[in-house]
């Protein structure tokens, strides 16, 4: 695939990863993308790289346009590896160029690559003329790293928003409205809930200074541009940051001899007599990446295991780990399991709860060995006199 034009003289030069399946312990069954863009004016600018393996393939694409050795500026709006990666190999060819970051982006590359480039550091409201076009700077730290900053085209209308608005989808296509709704929505809601979860109150500030500026393309630094449907996925950004939930249900567990496996489908019975929506999610067949981005939109979390030596199953303690450095907020939880003679699993997940800062309108939801219908009837029953 060669270079391709998103907007009269800048081009998408990035990286299509078709293999990756693993981000951080995010599951990527659909790969990714490692977005960098070139822009062609008086000074030739290229904004962010890709990951180190990609660079031969990235240098190729901005050899269909220019010479990378008269590349003027490279704009690195995020220190993360699989945007920096390329940069000594950038750096090393456009050996005049100037490398435009934040002020922590600085401190990042400079222990990141130990190396004494010409860097020139911008900060918001800064702007730099590359001669018809000037480039604008919002830092934007902690969306998702300190060092975080979004480039602005405005002759172009154009926000290069780094890692906010992306999605890992590896597709030969470039634009939002190439692919389905469904599929772009889904992806992105699982890239926020996973990777920009716990940064809410930043990113409702970077949103205030997003729309204070005249935009009709979002490229970010994964996935597919955004060209239309812009004011969607700001909306849907708006709702995530605030935390701001749906009446839906998330039943997540794990089981060993199927008694806690049963106490999740009458949990299960019990909101949908309620009329709630519910994502029923067996931890032996869906990744916690998954079911993040279930909790990211569910107002209710109820999260079950049977006792495994006076504790949980690990499938349920990695859940558990991973939802509380994401951070969701305004959740009621119900913790659920079995038992031989311990009992203690259900105590573990509630002090999750309680450590989320989550509701608790049940507590010590639990049955011993095989339950019969009575049993299963009474849980469904505690349930549905709970949900408002």
């Amino acid at each position: 695939m060669k270079a391709l034009e998103i907007k009269k003289g800048v081009y998408w030069v990035g990286a299509i990863d078709w293999k990756l399946r693993n981000f951080h312990g995010y599951l990527t069954q659909r790969g990714s993308t490692y977005n960098a863009y070139l822009i062609i004016d008086d000074k030739i600018t290229l904004v962010d790289t890709v990951k180190h393996y990609f660079f031969d393939e990235m240098l190729e694409r901005i050899k269909d346009i220019v010479e990378p050795s008269k590349i003027d500026y490279i704009v690195s709006n995020h220190t993360e590896m699989d945007h920096s990666g390329c940069l000594p190999g950038m750096m090393g060819i456009a050996k005049n160029a100037t490398l435009i970051c934040s002020p922590n982006g600085e401190k990042g590359l400079k222990r990141h690559f130990k190396k004494d480039w010409n860097f020139k550091v911008v900060n918001t409201g800064d702007s730099i003329n590359i001669g018809r076009r000037n480039l604008k700077f919002v830092c934007a730290p902690m969306v998702h790293w300190p060092d975080s900053m979004v480039t602005y085209i405005p002759e172009d209308k154009l926000l290069l928003s780094n890692d906010a608005f992306g999605q890992h989808i590896a597709s030969e296509e470039r634009f939002n409205d190439e692919i389905e709704w469904d599929i772009v929505k889904s992806e992105s809601m699982k890239y926020y809930a996973n990777i920009v979860l716990p940064y809410g109150a930043q990113v409702q500030d970077a949103l205030k200074a997003v729309e204070s500026l005249d935009i009709d393309m979002i490229a970010p630094s994964h996935g597919l541009i955004w060209r239309s449907g812009i004011k969607d996925i700001i909306e849907a950004y708006k709702k995530w940051s605030t935390n701001t939930c749906d009446e839906k249900a998330v039943i997540a567990y794990d089981t060993m001899w199927h008694t806690t496996e049963k106490m999740a489908n009458a949990i299960n019975d019990a909101f949908t007599a309620k009329g709630i929506k519910t994502a029923l999610r067996s931890l032996q067949e869906y990744h916690i990446s998954d079911v993040m981005a279930d909790i990211l939109e569910s107002k209710y979390i109820c999260i079950g295991s049977p006792t495994l030596n006076n504790g949980i199953m690990p499938t349920v303690a990695s859940l558990l780990t991973y939802m509380k450095g994401l951070a969701p907020k305004n959740r009621i939880g119900i913790a659920f399991g079995s038992y031989g003679w311990g009992g203690q699993s259900v105590g573990e997940i509630e002090k999750a709860f309680e450590a989320c800062k989550f509701q608790l309108p049940l507590k010590d939801l639990k049955l011993q060995y095989i339950p019969d219908e009575k049993e299963l009837g009474e849980l469904k029953q505690k349930i549905i006199n709970a949900i408002p």
